[in-house]
């Protein structure tokens, strides 16, 4: 899919509409021509490579939301642009659509939550950070504001006391203010702050540090200022350094960036589909890569079991329908069942990676939706016991 794609005769995808459709079909793969990127390099060792053992699955049937499905129409019903299937860590099906091809990135959306995190998890083993540590203490700039008494750990969870609307069909939410900082719409608020490091301060709180999971994406792009500080390089550096070369990806990735060069970490990320499913593999291996360590196995470990009031604190805000008894969100993954080993990585528009350990499969699914999350969509999502609107799949693969 060369070139921007005509929304008609006379129109083309802008900065202004790019995450609408159908603009945003193009839009997603091709991020680096409308916003600023910084480069995640996969740097020149050897790729982590995936057998192959092939199958056709979009035949295969399955039961959710009071019908039957099969997996093909699971696909072509959630604008699916890429799909891939890891079993036994062999690539049993590897699907594109949308012009989307294996070495083309595509927009991950809230996903690249769980990657920052994933980045904290390796300074924390390299002991150049403290989960518990305050946030303050770390990023002494934010002394004096809203985030003073909070620690790493709250931004890991969503479980800081910032106040924070990021409600999407609101045209005054606080997170079009923040999309315009992060450039990823035309400024139009000529009081927008400058750029990120400025944003931060101006929030406020509603809440107590440490209550319970409250989903906000800026917390994690604080976050990243933290994790900045902490391994001494910028955020796409260390990512670079600590995480996209030790895993062996086969693409480079990027992150979206402020006019001063902040990243957007909280839903910048871009990736190609198989570097998706390679991350999720990493944490489905106790984060190593043929057996050496890339991501602590006790950050994973940690991940998947919670805090002792996780599961406490992830309902009690909000009834988090289609979840059962005992999930919870930790360290930027939605943990559907610790006991198992199930967990998640979501961005809305239908960007997932999951992890089931009982099965050994990790699925990869890159989506552009029409809408970030549509009525419809999040019922669906929310029924069938999974977040972000796509239908929980469960398909045994011998």
């Amino acid at each position: 899919m060369d070139g921007p794609p005509p929304f008609g005769a006379d129109r083309l995808v802008t900065l202004a509409d790019w995450q609408d459709p159908p603009g945003n079909r193009w839009a997603f793969q091709h991020v680096r021509e409308l916003i600023p990127t910084a480069r995640i390099r996969r740097g020149p060792g050897p790729v982590w490579e995936l057998p192959r053992a092939e199958r056709d699955l979009t035949g295969v049937r399955f039961g959710a939301l009071g019908r039957e499905w099969t997996v093909g129409e699971m696909l072509a019903g959630t604008q699916t642009d890429g799909f891939l299937v890891l079993h036994g860590g062999r690539v049993v099906t590897e699907v594109y659509d949308n012009g989307m091809e294996p070495d083309t990135p595509h927009l991950l959306m809230s996903v690249s939550k769980s990657v920052t995190a994933a980045l904290a998890g390796v300074l924390v083993g390299d002991g150049a950070l403290d989960p518990d540590a305050a946030v303050t203490t770390v990023v002494p700039e934010l002394a004096g504001t809203s985030f003073d008494g909070a620690t790493v750990q709250h931004l890991l969870d969503m479980r800081a006391g910032t106040r924070f609307d990021e409600d999407y069909d609101n045209l005054d939410a606080d997170v079009r203010t923040y999309e315009q900082v992060y450039l990823w719409r035309p400024r139009t608020d000529p009081a927008a702050p400058p750029d990120a490091l400025a944003y931060f301060p101006t929030l406020g709180n509603d809440g107590d540090h440490g209550g319970p999971f409250r989903y906000r994406s800026v917390l994690t792009d604080v976050l990243a200022w933290v994790l900045e500080r902490a391994s001494g390089r910028r955020f796409h550096e260390a990512v670079t350094r600590l995480l996209w070369e030790p895993m062996g990806a086969e693409f480079d990735a990027d992150v979206t960036v402020d006019g001063h060069g902040n990243p957007m970490a909280d839903g910048g990320v871009s990736m190609t589909l198989r570097d998706l499913a390679r991350f999720g593999l990493l944490y489905l291996r106790g984060g190593e890569r043929d057996g050496v360590p890339v991501v602590p196995r006790a950050w994973v470990e940690d991940t998947v079991r919670g805090a002792p009031d996780g599961a406490a604190a992830f309902v009690a805000h909000e009834p988090q329908e289609g979840f059962p008894a005992g999930a919870h969100y930790r360290n930027c993954w939605w943990v559907v069942d610790p006991a198992a080993g199930f967990l998640h990585g979501s961005g809305i528009y239908g960007q997932n990676v999951y992890v089931h350990r009982p099965t050994d499969t990790v699925v990869a699914k890159l989506s552009t939706w029409p809408t970030p999350l549509s009525a419809e969509e999040v019922d669906h999502g929310r029924r069938a016991g999974g977040v972000g609107g796509v239908p929980r799949l469960h398909v045994e693969v011998d």
